[in-house]
C-alpha cells in the first residue's frame, strides 16, 4: 500500500486511458500462467475472508471488481488474483465499436473520483468469449455485463442482449443487463417500466433457453440518478421479469461538492462522489423488495466502512473500481482485514 501511495503520482502524470491501458497489460501479465496468478495471490489475495453465498453462487469474499475495468476480458484472471471474490468484465457489445473520442477519461484527484465518457468501447463479444473460454482461476466467479451497440436503435436493443446472453450463457457465472450508462446516447430510456419489462421479458426468455441445464442468474444494473418514481418502475419490472437481482449503482451525472477542475466535464462520475447516492440506492431497493432481490452494491468502495455501510444497506456483495485506481492492488486485502479487525472486536 505504501509503495502504491509512492508510485501513484508518478502513474497520475500519465494520460488516464493510457494509464489504464498499462495496467490491463501488467494484469493480463500476471494472469497469463498459474504461477503468476499464485505469486500475486499470495502478496494480495486473502483466503477464505467472509464468503457469501447468493443468486445460487459461491463467493470466497463479498468484494468485486466492477464493470468497465477490462471490458474486453483481457485482464481478469490477473484482476482476480488481487483478491477479489468476482470480477465482472464488460460492459460487452455484440460488435466492436471505437467508443466516445478521446479524451475520455478524467481524474478528479482532490474527489477521489472520475469522470468518464468511454462509450462502451470494445473489440465485440466473439473477442471476449474466446478469452474468457480458456482456463478458470480458481475460486473466482466471472460475470459478464452486457449492452447494445451504439448505432443499434433502441427499437431494436433487446436483439443486441439476446445475441449477448446466447454468447456467454454457457461461459459466465452470471450477467449483468445494462441498461443505465449514461454515455450511450438514449440507453438510460430502457429503465423506463414499459421499454424494461419488454426488454427483460426477452433476455429472460433467451436465459432459459440458452443457460444449459443450470440457474444462470441475470442481474440489471441501475442509474443513481433515477427518482423514486422511476424507481419504482423499475424494481417493479425487474421483480415481475423474474430477474435475480440489481446493480445498484452506475456512474452519475450529478454534479455537486465537488473540488476538481475537471468536474465540468460531461459523462459520469464514479469513486468517492456517488458513494452517498448509491448506498442510498441500495437502501431504497431493498426496502422496496423486502429485501427478496439481492442486491450488488457499487459506488465509492474505498475502505471497510464503504462496504459495511453498502452491506448495512442491504447489499450482498460489494463492486469496486475507483478505489482500485486510487487505493492500489493491495485495496481488496487491505478492506478484507479491515472487515475481520471490525468483527473481532
Amino acid at each position: 500500500m505504501a509503495m502504491y501511495e509512492t508510485l501513484r503520482p508518478l502513474l497520475f502524470q500519465l494520460d488516464s486511458e493510457r494509464a489504464h491501458h498499462l495496467s490491463i497489460r501488467g494484469m493480463q501479465l500476471a494472469g497469463s500462467s498459474r504461477v503468476l496468478q499464485d505469486a500475486v495471490h499470495a502478496l494480495c489475495g486473502k483466503r477464505d475472508a467472509q464468503p457469501v453465498k447468493v443468486f445460487g453462487l459461491a463467493f470466497r469474499n463479498p468484494i468485486g471488481l466492477a464493470a468497465g475495468y477490462d471490458k474486453d476480458g483481457r485482464a481478469w484472471r490477473g484482476l482476480a488474483s488481487l483478491g477479489f471474490g468476482h470480477v465482472e468484465v464488460g460492459t460487452v457489445t455484440p460488435l466492436s465499436q471505437p467508443g466516445n473520442p478521446t479524451p475520455r477519461i478524467f481524474r478528479l484527484v482532490e474527489d477521489e473520483s472520475l469522470i468518464n465518457r468511454l462509450g462502451f468501447p470494445g473489440e465485440g463479444a466473439e473477442a471476449v468469449a474466446t478469452r474468457i473460454d480458456a482456463t478458470r482461476p480458481h475460486g473466482v466467479v466471472l460475470g459478464v455485463n452486457i449492452g447494445k451497440n451504439k448505432d443499434t436503435p433502441l427499437e431494436e436493443a433487446a436483439g443486441d442482449y439476446t445475441s449477448l446472453v446466447e454468447t456467454f450463457a454457457s461461459r459466465a457465472d452470471y450477467l449483468v443487463v445494462n441498461v443505465s450508462s449514461p454515455n450511450t446516447e438514449g440507453l438510460r430510456r430502457l429503465q423506463a417500466k414499459r421499454e424494461l419489462e419488454a426488454l427483460l421479458g426477452e433476455v429472460a426468455a433467451s436465459r432459459d433457453e440458452h443457460r444449459a441445464g443450470r440457474h444462470l442468474p441475470l442481474l440489471v444494473k441501475l442509474s443513481p440518478d433515477l427518482d423514486d418514481d422511476g424507481l419504482d418502475d423499475a424494481v417493479e419490472a425487474i421483480t415481475a421479469a423474474g430477474i435475480d437481482g440489481v446493480v445498484a449503482t452506475n456512474t452519475t451525472v450529478r454534479r455537486s461538492n465537488l473540488a476538481s477542475e475537471n468536474q465540468a466535464e460531461k459523462g459520469g462520475l464514479s469513486g468517492k462522489a456517488v458513494r452517498e447516492r448509491s448506498t442510498e440506492m441500495v437502501a431504497k431497493i431493498h426496502a422496496r423488495t423486502a429485501g427478496k432481490l439481492p442486491i450488488i452494491g457499487v459506488g465509492g468502495v474505498f475502505g471497510a466502512d464503504d462496504v459495511k455501510a453498502k452491506l448495512d444497506a442491504g447489499a450482498s456483495l460489494v463492486q469496486l473500481y475507483t478505489g482500485l485506481i486510487y487505493r492500489g492492488p493491495m485495496v481488496v486485502k487491505r478492506i478484507l482485514d479491515e472487515l475481520d479487525a471490525q468483527h473481532t472486536r
